[in-house]
């Protein structure tokens, strides 16, 4: 219902009109009557009518002085003039201040009705367009930042897009540039995130810079394109604001990469430059500010070749020496860092020290650690990528030196046991049991001696004789000749009585003769 204000100076043409029309009928609800323009005026100002339907000849302020009071204030209000005149000039007046509907009276009932309901007609088609402009004019408000995003996409990757491309949508987006040298931000969130994580990046960034000209999400990157009208100093500052921001809320680290400034016009190639430098996250490690002075290799560098042995790898490895191997690993993964090959070069190395490490572990294992190897290669840091080749390679050079070294013992106490068997045997030394279990006698000496702590000839030794103590223990007829044979000392008497008395402080007599 549209509200309606009555104004007359004569009450009975006032109270009439009020009482025969059909105000509902006509879509409105009459909210009060005036009997002059003053308090007309006073009663609009203090609840507006959408209709004011006013007699022109009245005291203090004609109808005329009303229309033109309250379209200084409330321009939309319709009015409907009532007057016993037929002069032209008084219709001319209203005319001009936007008033459609000029009555003569006494006007009838029906003429009024129709007046009214044809102002509310048009007040309704007004209404409905603009709610129409709103509806539309809200949609785009919705959409333009949408449509914004895409066209940095386009700008960036479409080799289509130029400066008329730029000019139309600067004009459509409202962008307004003090200079034509742009600058592009490009970030990257490190670890497990969600996409909306990145939408979060975008949101502080637009805060700490305020209003970049255009800002959107591109794959798994977050894209920013700005004047360039801060110090680099001032640029650093606002993007380490941007990191330690989302840091603080989200627990996620970011690497940036910055764009030398340029030309508007050349902001593709200034985009292609910065995926580059964002590429290098993977020399430069996570958490950077990477610009294109970070990547640039001076002309007067020495070129060299990496120094790749993978016998010098695996050699440690298979021995179980860890101290060895990570030496030798981190070597590499310094030689790799300070090479700064193509990233996929420095890849293809990688993948070839991983194969070179796993190889050497079970079959079982090797594709434990295979099902890794896509991940590290696609988004891993050669930082990262050293910390999971190093655990590995522990892994493996630990378990190859547990079994190296059960292997060994099991080697030590078949020689142990062979020496108990056949200690009598006059010909046993090492070069017999070596060649009886085809080893080599020198590994099969520094085995026995890491193993157990003395020498092959001293154990053997010690066995011979403790075996002629427990012998002469035992009592009974025999000749100290047939002791020496039987403790493996063969026909030579005197050397087994020098050995014995080395180890027991008597001869093979002095030691019968002794008490128990």
């Amino acid at each position: 219902m549209y509200k309606v204000l009555l104004v007359d100076d004569e009450f009975i043409i006032l109270d009439g009109i009020a009482s025969v029309v059909d105000w509902e009928a006509c879509g409105t609800q009459l909210i009060g009557t005036a009997q002059n323009g003053v308090e007309a005026f006073e009663k609009v100002k203090r609840d507006p009518p959408d209709i004011i339907i006013s007699d022109i000849r009245m005291p203090g302020m004609d109808g005329l002085q009303l229309v033109a009071a309250v379209r200084e204030l409330y321009p939309d209000i319709a009015f409907i003039l009532l007057t016993g005149f037929s002069e032209f000039d008084y219709a001319k007046t209203a005319m001009q201040h936007g008033v459609n509907h000029y009555l003569l009276k006494p006007c009838s009932e029906e003429a009024l009705m129709e007046a009214l309901s044809e102002v509310v007609r048009r007040r309704r088609e007004k209404d409905d367009n603009d709610d129409f402009v709103q509806s539309i004019k809200y949609g785009l408000e919705r959409v333009l930042p949408h449509a914004k995003e895409q066209f940095l996409k386009e700008l960036v990757t479409n080799k289509t897009y130029g400066v008329m491309e730029w000019q139309y949508f600067g004009r459509l987006f409202g962008l307004q540039f003090q200079t034509q040298r742009v600058r592009l931000l490009l970030a990257e969130i490190e670890g497990e995130h969600e996409y909306e994580h990145l939408f979060a990046v975008k949101n502080i960034a637009e805060d700490v810079f305020q209003n970049p000209v255009l800002s959107s999400t591109v794959g798994s990157h977050v894209l920013l394109l700005m004047e360039d009208e801060l110090s680099e100093e001032q640029l650093f500052e606002k993007i380490d604001a941007i990191r330690s921001t989302f840091m603080k809320y989200y627990r996620l680290d970011l690497t940036a990469a910055l764009s030398e400034p340029g030309e508007l016009t050349h902001v593709r190639r200034l985009y292609t430059h910065t995926i580059a430098c964002l590429n290098h996250r993977f020399y430069l490690g996570e958490g950077s500010l990477i610009t294109e002075r970070d990547i640039s290799v001076p002309e007067e560098a020495e070129k060299r070749d990496f120094e790749y042995d993978p016998e010098r790898l695996a050699m440690p490895i298979k021995a179980g020496h860890w101290a060895d191997t990570e030496l030798e690993l981190k070597r590499m993964f310094q030689e790799l860092s300070e090479l700064r090959y193509e990233i996929e070069e420095t890849k293809s190395y990688l993948i070839q020290i991983f194969m070179e490490i796993i190889r050497i572990c079970s079959p079982a294992q090797m594709k434990g650690y295979m099902d890794k190897l896509p991940g590290l290669i696609a988004g891993s840091t050669l930082q990262s990528f050293q910390q999971v080749v190093m655990t590995i390679a522990r892994e493996i050079t630990l378990d190859r030196y547990e079994r190296n070294r059960r292997k060994q013992s099991q080697m030590v106490q078949s020689v142990m046991q062979i020496v108990q068997e056949r200690y009598n045997d006059e010909t046993l030394t090492l070069q017999t049991i070596a060649a009886e279990i085809y080893m080599n006698p020198d590994y099969i000496g520094k085995m026995f001696k890491k193993e157990t702590g003395e020498k092959f000839t001293n154990y053997v030794m010690n066995i011979r004789i403790e075996k002629a103590l427990e012998h002469i223990e035992r009592g009974g007829d025999f000749t100290f000749g047939s002791l020496a044979e039987a403790s493996g000392f063969g026909d030579n008497y005197s050397y087994f009585s020098k050995i014995f008395k080395k180890y027991t402080g008597f001869s093979p007599s002095e030691y019968r003769k002794s008490p128990s």
